[in-house]
């Protein structure tokens, strides 16, 4: 699996313009281009840390070309929402220990 770290510097009062657009292209890239889905941190009032999955870094590195017409005004939108959008980190996943549910609550479900 392959982790890609973007960095997004969002204009102010443009905060849900950009999760709009955000939401909107993450989903056109998950069921066009092979994504594994994204997740969007809040740091600090305009600034948010995407955190995308892919299979591997090929799927990543061949994204894009497969995407409908509607995905380039998403794009722009999102674009024009921020003062920068960096990459911050490329990253192989060399162990994966995220759960859906906390340790407690699948005990509890469980009867464990």
């Amino acid at each position: 699996m392959f982790t890609v770290i973007y960095s997004f510097q969002v204009i102010a009062g443009k905060e849900d313009l950009f999760e709009k657009s955000w939401h909107e292209l993450t989903e056109l890239i998950y069921q066009y281009e092979g994504s594994l889905g994204s997740r969007l941190h809040l740091q600090s009032p305009q600034r948010y840390i995407g955190y995308a999955q892919w299979p591997d870094k090929t799927t990543w590195n061949n994204s894009g070309s497969k995407l409908p017409e509607s995905a380039s005004e998403i794009r722009n939108t999102l674009r024009q929402s921020c003062v920068t959008i960096e990459t911050l980190f490329e990253l192989e996943v060399k162990d994966d220990l995220l759960k859906a549910k906390s340790f407690e609550s699948f005990t509890a479900q469980s009867g464990k």
